[in-house]
């Protein structure tokens, strides 16, 4: 695996961070507010990685247009109420990007977070300078759409089979499918081994500082 990527692009919950149970909590608070049926977590966990209105569309799909964008309302204050740090990034990982930085590779975030979102993140945990590229689903098309990897490959100059996408969840992998990259699934977040799988990814870790292992 060595010398064989440029670029790293790195989904960032249930990726880097470990705030999946708590983007759970957020998604199902927001609708039992609203009156719908509190999903089962899976559920929930399935929706993760797509931009912020497709998910609570997906999750709550009985609900009207109005109560939905009042749910995704009370889904970003309730997620944003939690002061976030380093110290919720997965074992390692902060480490790792440092090593990665320093040995040379472009590194560059997807995420389904908003713009506001991913700096609020970047901020709490010290990682703005880390990245070459950034892109948010408020910004650009939402996973698996492979719009944010185009832009971010064009942004970099970097070579369709020179990227890399890591990712937690099905809609990374389909996304890295859809841009024609090779992609690393994570089983730490949204979705088993089993599910990221199915998409053919180049290996499935349990965590994330384990991609040093095989770059160095």
């Amino acid at each position: 695996m060595k010398n064989r990527f440029d670029l790293i692009v790195f989904d960032w919950d249930g990726t880097l961070i470990n705030t999946i149970d708590w983007i759970v909590h957020c998604l199902q608070l927001a609708g039992v507010r609203h009156g719908c049926k509190k999903p089962e977590p899976q559920a929930a966990k399935d929706v993760i990685g797509l931009c912020i209105d497709n998910a609570v569309a997906a999750l709550y799909p009985e609900v009207d247009t109005e109560t939905k964008k009042r749910i995704v309302s009370l889904y970003s204050q309730t997620y944003s109420s939690k002061q976030l740090s380093r110290a919720d990034f997965f074992p390692g990982v902060y480490d790792m990007l440092l090593n990665l930085k320093e040995q040379g590779y472009r590194l560059a975030v997807a995420t389904g977070k908003t713009r506001a979102g991913l700096i609020a993140a970047m901020k709490a945990t010290g990682t703005e300078d880390l990245f070459d590229s950034t892109r948010c689903a408020d910004e650009t098309a939402s996973k698996p759409n492979p719009l944010m990897l185009h832009e971010i490959m064009a942004q970099t100059q970097s070579a369709k089979d020179r990227t890399l996408m890591v990712g937690d969840s099905i809609h990374d992998m389909q996304m890295a499918q859809n841009a024609q990259i090779a992609s690393i699934g994570v089983s730490c977040g949204a979705n088993s081994m089993e599910s990221l799988q199915r998409y053919n990814p180049l290996f499935c870790l349990q965590q994330p500082a384990e991609l040093l292992n095989l770059m160095a």
